[in-house]
């Protein structure tokens, strides 16, 4: 059901606005979250690149927590074993791996492309109220300005 703006008091209209910036935070941040790990495998799969025959016996070094690191030796160049989410790891050969992280971009690419419209269209809405605030600001404001000058007139 389509509401007239022009139709709703001043006080819905701070309700009507006040609910949409709630819905472009939330569509916001929901794209910011997607596009967080979005980079997260992006760089996930280039770091595949490293896996090739000329690094093999190279030493490196194995984060044990995100502060210390313990010294390796990498062995094997060809699989991996790939988060697939709560905790699950699965091996995998380098090319599968890429695929793999390939498909999880292509699928947060998609979900981030369909949500920006609805954004935008929030923006749009957001745009319309405060148009439509502004003019009943000035109504109002012109109103009272009159009144005040028709007041009551001493003879």
């Amino acid at each position: 059901m389509a509401v007239n703006l022009t139709d709703l008091s001043l006080p819905q209209l701070e309700g009507l606005k006040s609910q949409l910036d709630q819905e472009i935070e939330f569509l916001t941040s929901s794209i910011g979250q997607l596009k967080v790990v979005q980079t997260k495998y992006v760089e996930a799969k280039d770091s595949l690149n490293v896996l090739n025959k000329n690094n093999k016996g190279k030493e490196l070094l194995v984060p044990l927590t995100s502060s210390m690191y313990v010294p390796g030796t990498l062995n094997d160049v060809e699989h991996v074993l790939v988060d697939v989410g709560t905790g699950y790891y699965v091996e995998k050969n380098v090319e599968d791996s890429k695929a793999f992280f390939k498909r999880k971009i292509d699928f947060l690419t998609k979900q981030i492309e369909k949500i920006q419209p609805a954004l935008q269209e929030k923006h749009a809405m957001k745009q319309a109220v405060i148009e439509v605030m502004n003019v009943k600001i000035q109504q109002l404001q012109q109103s009272q300005q009159s009144s005040q000058m028709v007041g009551p007139t001493k003879a």
